[in-house]
């Protein structure tokens, strides 16, 4: 009997649960890449969904190549890294925070490759450098 009882509490549970009404599903509108994108006078920007906070802001060259200082911001508007360009590679100093603002990690790029002294923090301070052997023929 005991069985039975439970047989049918699980029956009318399932039924109960599976005629409950789903919500309405919300259409997601696709945002297109290009729409989120600004490029004016060799000044490039790119903008976070809802375009309200800059992503990407930094200078293109006739070729189309990053040049100079590209910035990268977090979400609420705070700066999370930076680096120098050079016709499209990383050539000069780069800078990288954690979200909450403390850095992470620095150094020097030459031709895209790291070169000389990084140095790294972790989420808790310690820090630690490395250096990179500029010679690039070895």
């Amino acid at each position: 009997m005991k069985n039975k009882a439970l047989f049918f509490l699980v029956l009318t549970f399932s039924l109960i649960w599976s005629c409950k009404e789903e919500p309405p599903k919300q259409e997601v509108k696709e945002i297109a890449y290009k729409d989120l994108v600004e490029i004016e006078d060799g000044n490039y920007k790119e903008w976070y969904p809802g375009k309200k906070q800059l992503k990407y802001q930094g200078e293109l060259n006739k070729k189309g190549e990053r040049e100079n200082k590209w910035s990268f911001y977090g979400e609420g508007g705070n700066l999370l890294s930076y680096t120098f360009y050079s016709e499209g590679k990383k050539n000069g100093f780069t800078l990288v925070k954690y979200p909450n603002g403390k850095v992470h990690y620095y150094g020097q790029y030459e031709d895209d490759l790291p070169v000389g002294q990084w140095v790294t923090y972790d989420l808790k301070g310690q820090k630690t450098v490395q250096d990179y052997d500029t010679n690039k023929n070895e």
